[in-house]
Protein backbone atom coordinates (compact mmCIF):
# COMPACT_ATOMS: atom_id res chain seq x y z
CA UNK A 1 0.00 0.00 0.00
CA UNK A 2 1.63 3.05 -0.99
CA UNK A 3 1.21 6.20 0.98
CA UNK A 4 1.19 9.71 -0.50
CA UNK A 5 3.98 11.54 1.57
CA UNK A 6 4.23 15.02 0.96
CA UNK A 7 8.05 16.61 1.10
CA UNK A 8 8.68 19.16 3.59
CA UNK A 9 8.53 22.64 1.20
CA UNK A 10 11.17 24.90 1.60
CA UNK A 11 10.20 29.24 1.75
CA UNK A 12 10.42 30.22 -1.36
CA UNK A 13 10.42 34.11 -0.49
CA UNK A 14 13.55 36.25 -1.93
CA UNK A 15 14.97 36.11 1.83
CA UNK A 16 15.21 32.62 1.53
CA UNK A 17 16.51 32.27 -1.45
CA UNK A 18 19.72 34.74 -0.79
CA UNK A 19 20.41 32.89 1.87
CA UNK A 20 20.77 29.78 0.37
CA UNK A 21 22.78 31.55 -2.34
CA UNK A 22 24.95 33.25 0.51
CA UNK A 23 25.48 29.69 2.07
CA UNK A 24 26.76 28.57 -1.12
CA UNK A 25 29.46 30.93 -1.87
CA UNK A 26 30.54 30.40 1.98
CA UNK A 27 30.82 26.88 1.29
CA UNK A 28 32.40 27.63 -1.84
CA UNK A 29 34.95 29.71 0.00
CA UNK A 30 35.90 27.43 2.62
CA UNK A 31 36.61 25.04 -0.07
CA UNK A 32 38.40 27.01 -1.91
CA UNK A 33 40.82 27.75 0.63
CA UNK A 34 40.72 24.21 1.77
CA UNK A 35 42.22 23.14 -1.38
CA UNK A 36 44.15 26.20 -2.23
CA UNK A 37 45.94 25.46 1.41
CA UNK A 38 46.96 21.78 0.01
CA UNK A 39 48.54 23.21 -2.90
CA UNK A 40 52.36 22.71 -3.23
CA UNK A 41 54.14 25.50 -3.74
CA UNK A 42 56.49 26.76 -6.50
CA UNK A 43 59.71 25.55 -5.05
CA UNK A 44 58.47 21.97 -4.08
CA UNK A 45 57.81 19.00 -6.34
CA UNK A 46 54.98 16.54 -5.39
CA UNK A 47 56.29 13.04 -5.12
CA UNK A 48 53.61 11.38 -6.63
CA UNK A 49 51.21 12.46 -9.57
CA UNK A 50 48.27 15.38 -8.34
CA UNK A 51 45.15 13.38 -6.66
CA UNK A 52 42.65 16.04 -7.96
CA UNK A 53 44.06 16.98 -11.61
CA UNK A 54 42.72 20.71 -12.37
CA UNK A 55 41.72 19.28 -15.46
CA UNK A 56 40.28 16.21 -17.05
CA UNK A 57 39.09 15.34 -20.31
CA UNK A 58 36.78 12.11 -20.66
CA UNK A 59 33.46 11.13 -21.28
CA UNK A 60 30.10 12.04 -18.80
CA UNK A 61 27.20 10.64 -18.24
CA UNK A 62 23.96 11.96 -16.33
CA UNK A 63 21.67 10.45 -13.40
CA UNK A 64 18.06 11.57 -12.98
CA UNK A 65 14.60 9.64 -11.69
CA UNK A 66 16.08 6.48 -10.64
CA UNK A 67 18.18 8.21 -7.98
CA UNK A 68 16.13 11.55 -7.37
CA UNK A 69 15.57 11.65 -3.75
CA UNK A 70 18.18 8.50 -2.26
CA UNK A 71 21.55 9.56 0.27
CA UNK A 72 24.18 10.57 -1.82
CA UNK A 73 27.77 9.85 -0.17
CA UNK A 74 27.58 13.58 0.98
CA UNK A 75 24.99 12.59 3.24
CA UNK A 76 22.06 15.01 1.44
CA UNK A 77 19.42 13.88 -0.90
CA UNK A 78 19.64 13.59 -4.48
CA UNK A 79 17.93 16.05 -6.55
CA UNK A 80 17.96 15.92 -10.44
CA UNK A 81 17.30 19.23 -10.69
CA UNK A 82 20.06 20.66 -8.90
CA UNK A 83 23.38 21.32 -10.53
CA UNK A 84 25.45 18.23 -8.85
CA UNK A 85 27.75 15.85 -9.78
CA UNK A 86 29.12 12.36 -9.10
CA UNK A 87 33.06 12.32 -9.19
CA UNK A 88 35.52 9.24 -7.71
CA UNK A 89 38.11 11.33 -6.39
CA UNK A 90 37.53 15.45 -5.65
CA UNK A 91 36.44 16.68 -2.29
CA UNK A 92 32.65 16.32 -1.81
CA UNK A 93 31.33 19.73 -1.92
CA UNK A 94 33.86 21.06 -4.17
CA UNK A 95 32.99 23.05 -7.01
CA UNK A 96 34.02 22.42 -11.09
CA UNK A 97 33.28 23.60 -14.19
CA UNK A 98 32.24 20.89 -17.00
CA UNK A 99 32.60 21.99 -20.63
CA UNK A 100 30.89 20.05 -23.54
CA UNK A 101 33.52 19.75 -26.07
CA UNK A 102 31.26 19.16 -28.83
CA UNK A 103 29.44 22.49 -28.51
CA UNK A 104 31.81 24.20 -25.70
CA UNK A 105 28.83 24.65 -23.26
CA UNK A 106 30.18 25.09 -19.49
CA UNK A 107 28.34 24.92 -16.29
CA UNK A 108 29.62 25.17 -12.46
CA UNK A 109 28.42 21.77 -10.38
CA UNK A 110 28.84 21.17 -6.71
CA UNK A 111 30.33 17.83 -6.10
CA UNK A 112 28.34 15.66 -3.85
CA UNK A 113 28.51 11.72 -4.89
CA UNK A 114 31.01 9.20 -5.50
CA UNK A 115 31.23 7.69 -8.90
CA UNK A 116 30.51 7.47 -12.12
CA UNK A 117 30.57 3.50 -11.76
CA UNK A 118 31.78 2.56 -15.14
CA UNK A 119 35.67 3.35 -15.41
CA UNK A 120 35.49 4.71 -19.01
CA UNK A 121 33.39 7.64 -17.44
CA UNK A 122 35.03 10.21 -15.35
CA UNK A 123 32.21 11.81 -13.73
CA UNK A 124 28.40 11.55 -13.22
CA UNK A 125 26.06 14.99 -14.02
CA UNK A 126 22.56 15.59 -12.38
CA UNK A 127 19.70 15.43 -15.10
CA UNK A 128 19.90 19.63 -15.18
CA UNK A 129 23.49 19.79 -15.53
CA UNK A 130 23.88 17.44 -18.52
CA UNK A 131 20.62 19.18 -20.13
CA UNK A 132 22.25 22.81 -19.42
CA UNK A 133 25.32 21.44 -20.98
CA UNK A 134 23.41 19.21 -23.79
CA UNK A 135 24.37 15.89 -23.02
CA UNK A 136 21.36 13.52 -23.43
CA UNK A 137 23.43 9.96 -23.20
CA UNK A 138 27.33 10.31 -23.11
CA UNK A 139 29.19 13.46 -23.99
CA UNK A 140 33.01 14.40 -23.96
CA UNK A 141 33.62 16.69 -21.31
CA UNK A 142 36.77 18.63 -19.67
CA UNK A 143 36.13 19.39 -16.18
CA UNK A 144 38.12 21.77 -14.07
CA UNK A 145 38.15 22.25 -11.05
CA UNK A 146 37.30 25.64 -9.33
CA UNK A 147 40.19 26.70 -6.36
CA UNK A 148 40.90 29.54 -4.29
CA UNK A 149 43.04 31.96 -5.91
CA UNK A 150 41.56 31.28 -9.50
CA UNK A 151 39.25 34.80 -9.45
CA UNK A 152 38.55 34.41 -13.01
CA UNK A 153 36.43 31.10 -12.06
CA UNK A 154 35.41 32.30 -9.06
CA UNK A 155 33.74 35.11 -10.97
CA UNK A 156 32.06 33.21 -13.36
CA UNK A 157 30.49 30.84 -10.43
CA UNK A 158 29.67 33.81 -8.88
CA UNK A 159 27.48 35.14 -11.77
CA UNK A 160 26.48 31.90 -12.87
CA UNK A 161 24.76 31.78 -9.46
CA UNK A 162 23.57 35.61 -9.38
CA UNK A 163 24.73 36.85 -6.21
CA UNK A 164 25.87 40.46 -6.30
CA UNK A 165 29.62 40.90 -5.60
CA UNK A 166 30.27 42.77 -2.88
CA UNK A 167 32.68 45.60 -2.70
CA UNK A 168 35.96 44.74 -0.52
CA UNK A 169 37.95 46.61 1.68
CA UNK A 170 39.82 49.42 -0.49
CA UNK A 171 36.81 49.69 -3.26
CA UNK A 172 34.50 51.72 -0.52
CA UNK A 173 36.58 55.25 -1.64
CA UNK A 174 35.38 54.52 -5.05
CA UNK A 175 31.82 53.70 -4.82
CA UNK A 176 29.29 56.87 -5.17
CA UNK A 177 26.62 57.36 -2.74
CA UNK A 178 23.11 57.75 -4.28
CA UNK A 179 21.83 61.44 -4.55
CA UNK A 180 18.92 60.84 -2.17
CA UNK A 181 21.78 60.01 0.46
CA UNK A 182 24.02 62.58 -0.30
CA UNK A 183 21.35 65.21 0.21
CA UNK A 184 21.06 64.28 4.18
CA UNK A 185 24.78 64.52 4.77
Amino acid sequence: MKTNMQKPSLPRTRAARNMRLGLMALALGITGSSIASTLPTADSKPATPAKHPRLQVGKASWYGKLFNGRKTASGERFNMNALTCAHRSLPLGSWIRVTNLKNHKSIFVRVNDRGPVPETRVVDLSYAAANAVGIHGLGKVKLETVRGGDPELEQQLVAQLHIPLLPVAGDFATLKQPSRFNSNL
